[in-house]
């Protein structure tokens, strides 16, 4: 049994007023579990300690993939000779164009930028000679490129990690970073008179400030329970691990089955519930659906011992079980997102065996249960770097929110770290605060136990894609899955790529309605309609139908201009009863007692 199951539970599935919050020491370390040997504790200390200068980064892993790209292109005389007539060509080719500006000099003659490279896009970039550094600078990333990615024999992950460590180096040396080398910093000067610089100080002393205070949490501008996760609604069930919402109706019918939204717990689950514009709980509420949202306890260093069936057993299951008994016998519309939706996944597997009526559909928004193609974010994840956190969360009992906002900006370093220092210190900007961004920094907390077996089973083993993750000590299998499923990846996702959500196809044996939406892991899914910019493409494949593999899917879906969430109204409405009055908050059992309102407690702890 596992730990936390063993826990006394609430006597109701409702809070009520005065009732005290679960103490924080609510999970002990798991049974049988003994204290490392001394030797073992030694290293483990040593090993965090290393991990504060390394933002949580295993040096071992680093310096083993450089020793692989280094000895693969020792031995390859080939290789390097190729390399050197690559290098000497884009030199003379450089030259030729640098001698001879005023007769043959075009802008981006010999390479431009790719699409997703921002640094380069405004104007000012395809003057002399501000657009031969440019130039010079990308053909210089491609060649590094080439030299670490295309060497016989190096293996394809120590290659990735050989690349991502030398683009972050040739990302700090872009021309774009330096006053003197960027033309958009040098005309803000000419326009302000230097007043940008000051504006620059500001910005950095506020954020200086800001770090050194430890300040988390919304922006004051954005007040959790007044202008962002608004929606209203009640606290109907509460353990040691969630709070479960039951949102007020907006219709006067409802459809029977009801709605179940299990958020990720790496952030704050209003990410669904954001301003009213742009809420998803309220625009299933407003088309006429009965709507549960769980969110999740922010843990602390004394819940180190909680699991990922702990997640599972007190998190999903545990608010089936409440919904059950507020909407007696009526199967539920089952969404996850993002790690919410792996444990879904994970969940819905074990219940179509044990409960195989439960689920009328399983919904997953960018979520993955084969990890084998996650991209970048693998770059973090082998051995040495799995042994190296486990060490960093073991001293600390949690991975910090600041370790994960490092890891995902190194990411995207162009976009979250040196393009926000060129607008915000150097041109003096500071981009207008939205509730999305304000979200992004109401950061949470990974238990150590709970982390370490997601990379390991997940991540490491990719246990759940190949049949080994067990649940309730039985192993499950996706292909247990036969309930419809609506499933959405994103183009530009950088967390859950869509070519790894795509998987679903040949792992489960239900329907599956497949959505690819533009945007990326946050504004791909956040997309409501009437909002500019939206676009997807959808198309169904039957519980028997063939395999279509992800490059003829994009050939062969059709593409639809507007917000997924009509698609997906369209797809619940479809599989669900017709309309009945709405049940009662908190069900039946609930009359006379007091509700505490959303969004409850949980969601409030830093």
């Amino acid at each position: 049994m596992s730990p936390v199951a063993s826990v006394e539970r609430l006597p109701t599935p409702v809070s009520r007023p005065g009732l005290p919050l679960p103490s924080p020491a609510m999970v002990s370390p798991p049974q049988g579990a003994k204290e490392p040997p001394a030797f073992d504790a030694l290293d483990r200390s040593v090993h965090a300690a290393i991990a504060r200068w390394t933002g949580g980064l295993s040096p071992a892993a680093l310096a083993l993939a450089f020793a692989d790209w280094r000895l693969h292109s020792a031995v390859s005389p080939g290789r390097q000779l190729s390399l050197a007539r690559e290098a000497i060509n884009d030199m003379l080719r450089l030259t030729r164009t640098a001698t001879h500006w005023s007769s043959e000099f075009r802008p981006w003659s010999l390479i431009s930028p790719p699409r997703a490279d921002h640094r380069f896009v405004e104007p000012d970039w395809e003057l002399l000679p501000f657009n031969m550094l440019a130039q010079t600078f990308l053909l210089t990333e491609k060649w590094w490129h080439s030299a670490t990615t295309e060497v016989p024999g190096l293996a394809k992950s120590n290659a990735a990690i050989v690349d991502f460590a030398l683009r972050q180096y040739l990302d700090m040396l872009a021309p774009s970073n330096f006053v003197f080398s960027n033309p958009e910093v040098l005309r803000r000067i000419m326009e302000s008179g230097g007043g940008n610089f000051i504006s620059g100080l500001h910005n950095w002393l506020d954020d200086c400030g800001a770090l050194m205070s430890g300040q988390v949490g919304p922006a004051p501008e954005f007040k959790v329970g007044q202008n962002v996760a608004a929606s209203k609604g009640k606290v109907v069930y509460r353990n040691e691990l969630i709070e479960l919402i039951q949102y007020t109706p907006s219709t006067a019918t409802v459809r029977p089955e009801p709605v179940l939204i299990v958020p990720a717990w790496i952030m704050k689950y209003y990410i669904l519930d954001l301003s009213p514009h742009n809420s998803l709980v309220r625009f299933l509420v407003e088309n006429g659906f009965t709507v549960f949202m769980v969110s999740w306890r922010n843990p602390t260093a004394e819940n180190r011992g909680i699991g990922l069936e702990d997640y599972r057993e007190l998190g999903v299951d545990a608010a089936i079980d409440a919904i059950n008994r507020i909407v007696p016998g009526q199967p539920i519309h089952a969404a996850g997102y993002c790690l919410g939706g792996t444990l879904l996944t994970i969940a819905a597997a074990r219940l179509a065996r044990v409960r195989p009526d439960c689920l009328r559909s399983v919904t997953l928004l960018a979520a993955q249960a084969d990890f084998t193609e996650a991209g970048e974010l693998t770059l973090f994840i082998n051995e040495s770097q799995v042994s190296f956190l486990e060490d960093m969360m073991w001293q600390r009992g949690v991975l910090g929110a600041r370790q994960m906002a490092g890891a995902f900006q190194m990411l995207r370093s162009n976009d979250l770290i040196w393009s926000r220092m060129i607008r915000e210190y150097m041109l003096g900007d500071r981009e207008p605060l939205n509730d999305l961004m304000s979200w992004n920094a109401d950061a949470t907390r990974m238990p150590y136990r709970m982390h370490s077996e997601y990379l390991r089973q997940l991540f490491l083993d990719n246990d759940l894609a190949e049949g080994r993750y067990r649940a309730d000590g039985e192993p499950i299998a996706l292909s247990d899955l036969h309930a419809p499923m609506f499933v959405v990846g994103t183009v530009h996702d950088h967390v859950a790529p869509w070519k790894s959500t795509h998987k679903i196809h040949f792992m489960a044996d239900a329907e599956i309605t497949y959505v690819l939406t533009s945007g990326g892991h946050n504004t791909g899914i956040v997309a409501p309609p009437g909002e500019e910019g939206h676009s997807y493409q959808l198309m169904t494949k039957a519980a028997d139908g063939p395999y279509v593999g992800p490059e003829e899917w994009l050939k062969r879906a059709p593409q639809h201009e507007g917000s997924w969430w009509l698609a997906w109204v369209d797809f619940l409405t479809a599989r669900s009863g017709e309309a009945v009055a709405p049940p009662p908050i908190g069900g039946r059992q609930s009359h006379g007692v007091t509700l505490d309102d959303a969004p409850g407690q949980y969601v409030l702890m830093r």
